[in-house]
């Protein structure tokens, strides 16, 4: 994330964030641990809270849409449009940037996956691997 240009990080296993008595100006949450309504008060008065999912957290962007301090933004669906879709490839390609994958699972696998990412343990992405059945 610092590669990225964050400025500071928080790990939520060590941290509470909410607690701490600080403010950010934009909260990403990356792997869905604290609400908009948790994390509201740890915004300074214009600052953004980007959630990766939660329908409540959707909820809380439309309430906030107006609003000129503090709120939610979430883009449901995710859109991607080729020229990110580009940018990132061209990223990964440079070396700057880095997917972090926990676990890759193929396909026939796809339950367990699901199972280990309900755990809330994982520390980055679950890739399912797709191969295409030879005999077609």
């Amino acid at each position: 994330m610092k590669s990225l240009g964050a400025d500071e990080l928080i790990d939520y296993t060590q941290v509470d964030f909410t607690k701490n008595g600080q403010r950010y100006d934009a909260i990403f949450d990356a792997v869905g641990k604290h609400s908009f309504g948790r994390s509201r008060r740890s915004l300074t008065p214009v600052g953004v809270y980007l959630p990766t999912d939660g329908l409540l957290n959707f909820a809380s962007a439309l309430l906030t849409s107006r609003s000129r301090g503090r709120r939610a933004k979430v883009k449901l669906p995710p859109r991607y449009r080729k020229i990110d879709v580009l940018l990132l490839k061209e990223l990964v390609e440079a070396g700057t940037y880095r997917p972090v994958v926990d676990r890759s699972y193929p396909l026939e696998e796809i339950v367990e996956a699901h199972r280990y990412v309900e755990t809330g343990k994982k520390t980055g992405n679950v890739a399912i691997t797709v191969i295409p059945d030879p005999a077609t």
